[in-house]
């Protein structure tokens, strides 16, 4: 199948079509995975093409079932995400509305607010790092460098426990980036 013709009019940042309004009858699987650092593999063959991945991730929703689909009017396709289908690559702040504009690896551009606000989950190899939601069920786990960039943007807020919580900011919503520990703060 030749998606050129299709992905010629597939923008980084187009509209994401309405898929909480479509409800398939058709359903199978498909041999795709989205590995944890949010590269796609089909078939074991790794996705090169930005586009098609970028077409594919505006297709995708996570159901109640807790499994991860790709969604047409009339099928969807139950895929394998490792961790999160999306990585947080880029991070702006915009000091007139003082807030921070989150970028991942599939175009999806995100303002840090109350509807988008970190929490931290752990990873597969139980790391404790911070997550955002995109949409439809779908999150962003942060990538290393946004991470740390955050981090040197970050504030202390002492707790209760005397632990520290390092934290920012953004469209006046607090944002939780991590703990330490009594001893390290």
């Amino acid at each position: 199948m030749n998606l050129d013709p299709l992905l010629n009019h597939v923008e980084p940042d187009g509209a994401i079509p309405p898929l909480e309004r479509w409800q398939p009858g058709q359903a199978g699987d498909m041999d795709l995975e989205i590995a944890a650092d949010g590269r796609w593999f089909h078939e074991g063959s790794e996705m090169t093409r930005p586009r098609l991945v970028r077409l594919l991730s505006t297709l995708l929703r996570r159901e109640e079932d807790g499994e991860y689909y790709l969604v047409t009017p009339v099928e969807k396709q139950r895929i394998r995400v490792v961790d999160r289908p999306f990585v947080v690559v880029d991070a702006d702040y915009d000091e007139a509305a003082g807030c921070w504009w989150l970028t991942t690896h599939a175009g999806d551009r995100l303002r840090l607010d109350e509807t988008h606000r970190l929490r931290l989950s752990a990873t597969p190899e139980g790391a404790q790092v911070p997550e955002v939601p995109v949409r439809f069920g779908l999150a962003a786990r942060l990538g290393r460098n946004v991470y740390y960039r955050l981090v040197e943007a970050a504030e202390q807020s002492p707790r209760s426990d005397g632990s520290t919580e390092l934290g920012l900011t953004s469209a006046g919503c607090w944002q939780p980036l991590g703990e330490l520990p009594a001893e390290a703060s």
